[in-house]
């Protein structure tokens, strides 16, 4: 804290330590947990932000302009976000086999290292398959008509997974760069999105937040949206 971290991250660090030393003494490699007494900083739960359907037809609209100047297909990343309440990695590593056009649904699945797909892993390992509207399926298909034939990835460009793929080769691509690297300066462009929608205070994933809500609200049961989310 001294140091500058949030009280946040000291938690987060504090977990991992003391599970760490907990799986020596669980080994009988240490006679006791030195941080056993070492109290995590309690952090007040930050407000939920859920995007308003004025919002998000601002930054649909916002998204569709700026794509223009970037390889990403924004509009139908942030459509599927609403839609299906995904993560962000949990979108970025989607290959078109997970998307079953006659059902209407998109699967959440982890990857396997392959020659064309990288190893990916779902939060919580949780696997599910998430139903999809008319609209989506249909920019999906126009999305998949300009893409090259055979490539495996739904919203990852061409040329950033061609750089990804020369890493990989070059063994500089790692588990934790499928969740925060698949496409480069992922939150700076979101936030130029969102300035130029004019709304504030907002993060990608708060779609997700958005979406849940949503479905609370058009009389999904509770143990549906569990299952979803």
């Amino acid at each position: 804290l001294d140091r500058g971290n949030s009280p946040a991250t000291v938690g987060k660090k504090l977990r991992h330590l003391k599970r760490f030393f907990q799986l020596a003494v669980d080994r009988k490699q240490l006679e006791e947990n030195p941080l056993r007494q070492v109290k995590v900083p309690k952090v007040p739960k930050g407000k939920i932000r859920i995007y308003s359907n004025e919002e998000c037809e601002r930054i649909l609209k916002a998204a569709r302009e700026y794509q223009a100047q970037s390889c990403v297909n924004w509009e139908l990343l942030i459509l599927v976000a609403l839609t299906t309440g995904m993560r962000r990695a949990e979108m970025l590593n989607v290959v078109w086999s997970n998307i079953d056009f006659q059902e209407k649904t998109i699967d959440v699945a982890p990857k396997n290292d392959t020659d064309e797909t990288w190893k990916w892993l779902i939060k919580d390992t949780e696997r599910r398959t998430l139903p999809l509207t008319d609209e989506v399926i249909t920019f999906l298909v126009d999305h998949q008509r300009q893409q090259p034939e055979r490539y495996p990835y739904v919203f990852v460009p061409p040329a950033r997974y061609k750089h990804i793929q020369q890493l990989r080769k070059r063994g500089k691509w790692t588990l934790s760069d499928t969740r925060l690297k698949v496409i480069n300066n992922f939150g700076r462009k979101f936030g130029t999105i969102l300035k130029r929608a004019g709304v504030k205070d907002g993060r990608f994933h708060d779609f997700r937040n958005t979406a849940i809500t949503n479905w609370f609200a058009n009389g999904m049961s509770e143990n549906d949206v569990m299952v979803l989310a």
